[in-house]
């Protein structure tokens, strides 16, 4: 297991994150998450806010890739592994108590165990296994 270093976690915190997951037939869906947020040193979690295509694509094959970066600095990373989804427990109502106040009440809590790292900075590393 991958774990996030302090530049990852501020970088989370202070850039969009976007996911990206595949359907059971191959086809790709990315999309933005806002709430992205780090849960721990191996786990982000994020409030499933629309029960979409990302929830389907992981209730289907429990997999997603989140990357953020910082287009000024010239500076990313990705980070991939087994995504969960939870509509009630302890993820879920710690999702809840993040949105109130300033979003709606979400459909689900998603977990993801960062297995890998890329770095997405440009040059000779880009897409690369991160190492510190």
């Amino acid at each position: 297991m991958a774990k996030l270093n302090q530049a990852m976690k501020d970088m989370i915190a202070g850039e969009l994150s976007y996911i990206a997951t595949v359907d059971g037939e191959g086809n790709p869906d990315v999309g933005p998450k806002i709430s992205m947020r780090v849960l721990d040193d191996e786990h982000l979690i994020y409030n499933e806010m629309t029960g979409g295509q990302t929830q389907a694509n992981i209730n289907n094959n429990g997999r997603a890739i989140v990357a953020t970066a910082n287009a000024k600095a010239l500076k990313g990373f990705r980070f991939g592994g087994p995504a969960k989804l939870y509509t009630d427990g302890p993820y879920y109502e710690q999702a809840k108590e993040w949105a109130t106040g300033k979003f709606p009440v979400p459909k689900a809590a998603g977990i993801i165990t960062i297995e890998k790292i890329w770095t997405l900075d440009p040059g000779p590393k880009a897409g690369k296994i991160f190492e510190e």
